[in-house]
């Protein structure tokens, strides 16, 4: 019988660069790529019908890429712990590879996993691949400078191309791949994250990355299912935009060593903090309609197209934990539903970082954004507003910001004990 390796795709959805697959396709005569469908994971404490649709983009277009090389991508729902052992099984597979990940969830299932594996004779084989370097060969960081610096020093893995071949059972039964609900403005797979890389023009990112109205990378979401290698992309690109790749790493890296991050402050005694903002103002700033323009413009734009400009989500953010009052976890989990990039270590890292209860730390009043002059000087010529938000210029404000930034400065104040 021929030899035979299980590689268990996560969140890195692609055939480049992939070194689970690369491994294994070394290692073994065939290799069974399978997709695991949680229902914990789906249908959790984040569950996006954004996300979820462009995951299935993902696996469909995964599958083709897959059966254009002799192989397959088997698609099953259930629990992993349970489904990987049985398929293995099946099939006399002796080994499944997979990509180390970062999460409580994901450091907790995948426990369970290699157990259940050990127990029915299968080995696990954990390799690097959703990010640029082993960030857990760091000692814990939580300022991100000498984090960068300390990152810039690791090793690079070598990159691997697209496998020509990949070559699977003949009698494997693959599965159907579910049609989402819901979509964003992007199209998910490693296709489209590959011809958006490859269209990118890193060079201009820094002069242009915190202007509202201009054009960003738009690769959040491909980095996210892993449809575009993080490590290949810092291969291709440099300066500023190279940077803010290692902020990913970063806060995969603080969520490693901080899992409690996931439902509560890193700076401890900033769960003090009085969250009295009310339900109606919630709402209004989920909707768009504030009456600030430049915050309705980003929050419609997030409703419209699962995405928002990176300098709008903070200053989205900081209105709604500094201008209304409202702990940063409600906004996070908005966020979360309707982000197609939403990303656990990313959301949570940002939204703590501009709440000012998180890593890196700064003196509040560097984070306390006045949404007019964030205006001004990010959408100059009111382009991004007119855009998604034309109507808001006629609204009522449904606060003072000078007002609710002396309401911040004393309840931040009276949770550090100052």
């Amino acid at each position: 019988m021929a030899s035979t390796a299980l590689v268990w795709f996560r969140r890195d959805l692609r055939v480049h660069d992939h070194p689970p697959l690369r491994a294994a396709l070394d290692a073994f005569e065939r290799v069974i790529p399978v997709f695991v469908l949680d229902d914990r994971l789906l249908d959790g404490r984040f569950e996006s019908a954004n996300r979820a649709s462009f995951l299935f983009d993902c696996l469909k277009d995964l599958r083709t890429a897959l059966q254009e090389r002799g192989g397959n991508l088997v698609v099953v729902r259930g629990k992993p712990e349970a489904e990987l052992p049985k398929l293995a099984r099946e099939h006399g597979a002796t080994a499944t590879y997979f990509a180390s990940d970062v999460s409580p969830f994901a450091m907790a299932r995948d426990k369970r996993v290699e157990e259940a594996l050990k127990e029915a004779g299968v080995e696990p084989r954990r390799t690097p691949g959703n990010f640029i370097a082993d960030i857990g060969k760091l000692k814990p960081y939580v300022v991100f400078t000498p984090f960068w610096r300390a990152h810039s020093q690791l090793p690079r893995r070598e990159l691997h191309g697209a496998p020509r071949k990949v070559r699977t059972p003949s009698d494997l039964k693959v599965g159907e791949i579910p049609t989402g609900t819901a979509r964003g403005d992007q199209h998910g797979g490693e296709s489209a994250g590959r011809k958006q890389m490859l269209a990118f023009d890193h060079t201009t990112y820094d002069d242009v990355r915190n202007r509202l109205d201009r054009e960003t990378s738009r690769l959040s979401a491909y980095l996210h299912f892993g449809c575009v290698s993080a490590r290949e992309l810092e291969g291709r690109v440099g300066g500023a935009f190279a940077r803010q790749l290692v902020w990913r790493d970063f806060y995969a890296h603080v969520l490693l060593h901080h899992p409690r991050n996931t439902h509560h402050a890193h700076q401890e005694q900033m769960d003090a903090i009085e969250w009295d903002g009310d339900d109606e103002h919630f709402e209004a700033w989920k909707e768009g309609r504030t009456g600030y323009p430049v915050v309705d413009a980003g929050m419609r734009q997030l409703a419209q197209t699962g995405w928002m400009h990176n300098r709008a989500r903070l200053i989205t953010a900081c209105f709604l934990v500094k201008d209304l009052h409202i702990d940063w976890r409600r906004g996070e989990q908005h966020f979360m539903r309707y982000l197609l990039d939403g990303d656990v270590a990313q959301n949570n890292g940002n939204w703590q970082w501009i709440s000012s209860v998180g890593v890196d730390p700064a003196p509040l009043t560097r984070r306390l954004y006045n949404p007019a002059l964030q205006q001004q000087r990010h959408d100059p010529d009111g382009v991004y507003v007119q855009t998604w938000a034309p109507d808001s210029q006629t609204l009522t404000p449904i606060v003072e910001h000078a007002v609710e930034r002396q309401r911040t400065l004393a309840a931040y104040s009276a949770a550090r004990g100052t």
